[in-house]
């Protein structure tokens, strides 16, 4: 049985310790200089060893990273989401093939010490099922070096794209394992047709549900509001995320306070990247509430914005910046948000530094949590299983 011992580990504590991994997971976590002269030893030479992050919320279908600059194209009159998924279908039958697209994305995530992800791929009548045949084999290429999630995500809605229930049905039949939809009121203009299909699938096939809601102020709480009933009334209760949610982040607080609270008793998760041009949720009034919040990229220089670097710690430092943390704590807390909080709204099983967790680890150049939150130092080192999978943000294979 191989054993390795990853000495002089600088955990949240602020101590060094000794890990040590047999056959992919922790067994044991000594204080530095405990470690076994029979073992292999790796010496992280007091950087600090966290878990590895956790991208909540990735499109690696339709981003142009690795291909030739995309210059963004602006909506005419303010942010439309129609429009911005015309524009996206213009761009993408100009861009490189996919599968290049979605590996070159998945060695800078993976580099900068993403492990876990939950990536949302267009299924609807404008594409079918090609997009996620694309992603599925991509997958299974990068099984052993991350962990990624599939959401059939109806890009071009539901209801008004002929023949997308079936084909949401048949892509969790292939492969899939979360079903999706898209701003149930102002994309279809049937919240209940909408959520019906989508929670009907997901019951049918015992799968958990992910919902981009991009809708604001009243309408998107009302939505809100409907996929908590529905979560609620279905006994699905930890298995449901609402992503984007701008509309929380219009509301009085008062208002926020009390769709918060039954959020939180409806078990479901809130999903938010900060994005710079758009009201996002209250992140700490949630958490306050009981909310899983969680996190992502998004887009990366996609036909959406130019930005994103595929990086969750810079995620978290943008969720802290624009959230107003300043205290260690609260930078603490916009670290879990990319870390634990991300981990339990994927539902991911032994996860963290802890004896029995999968050893799937980063290290980082920082002296504590909050400093490695406000520096986002980028020289890491990857680890998979206890084997190292990038280094300097460069993946080995």
């Amino acid at each position: 049985m191989t054993k390795t011992v990853f000495t002089n580990a600088k955990l949240a504590c602020g101590l060094l310790h000794d890990v040590t991994v047999e056959q992919g997971r922790i067994t044991s976590i000594e204080p530095a200089g405990s470690n076994a002269a029979s073992a292999s030893i790796v010496d992280i030479a007091g950087d600090m060893l966290v878990p590895g992050f956790v991208e909540g919320h990735i499109h690696l279908d339709t981003s142009f990273y690795g291909d030739t600059w995309m210059p963004h194209r602006p909506c005419t009159n303010g942010f439309d989401v129609h429009e911005r998924v015309a524009f996206q279908a213009e761009n993408m039958a100009i861009a490189a093939p996919m599968d290049k697209r979605a590996r070159d994305q998945l060695d800078l995530c993976i580099g900068n010490g993403t492990l876990h992800m939950r990536s949302h791929v267009m299924v609807d009548g404008s594409v079918g099922l090609k997009s996620l045949e694309t992603i599925l084999a991509v997958r299974e290429d990068y099984k052993d070096i991350i962990d990624i999630q599939l959401v059939a995500f109806p890009q071009s809605g539901i209801l008004k794209s002929p023949g997308t229930p079936e084909l949401l049905d048949e892509a969790i039949k292939l492969g899939a394992n979360l079903v999706g939809g898209l701003d149930p009121a102002s994309f279809d203009r049937d919240v209940n047709g909408h959520l019906d299909v989508v929670f009907g699938v997901a019951e049918k096939h015992g799968v958990d549900v992910d919902i981009h809601l991009h809708d604001a102020g009243s309408m998107g709480a009302f939505t809100i509001e409907e996929i908590c009933a529905r979560t609620v009334a279905l006994g699905m209760q930890g298995l449901v995320a609402i992503s984007h949610a701008y509309g929380l982040g219009d509301l009085p607080m008062d208002a926020a306070r009390k769709i918060a609270a039954t959020i939180a008793k409806s078990g479901v998760s809130i999903m938010t990247n900060a994005p710079g041009n758009h009201t996002f949720p209250p992140v700490a009034l949630l958490r306050q509430e009981g909310v899983t919040v969680f996190s992502g990229s998004d887009n990366i220089r996609d036909s959406w914005w130019p930005y994103g670097d595929g990086d969750m710690l810079h995620r978290a430092e943008i969720i802290g910046y624009r959230s107003g943390f300043y205290t260690d704590e609260e930078l603490q807390a916009a670290f879990d948000i990319v870390t634990t909080e991300s981990a339990k709204a994927l539902r991911l099983d032994n996860y963290g530094i802890q004896v029995g967790a999968k050893a799937d680890f980063v290290t980082l150049s920082a002296t504590c949590i909050p400093q490695a939150v406000v520096a986002f130092p980028r020289n890491r080192k990857v680890f998979k299983g206890g084997k190292m999978v990038a280094d300097g943000n460069k993946v080995i294979w």
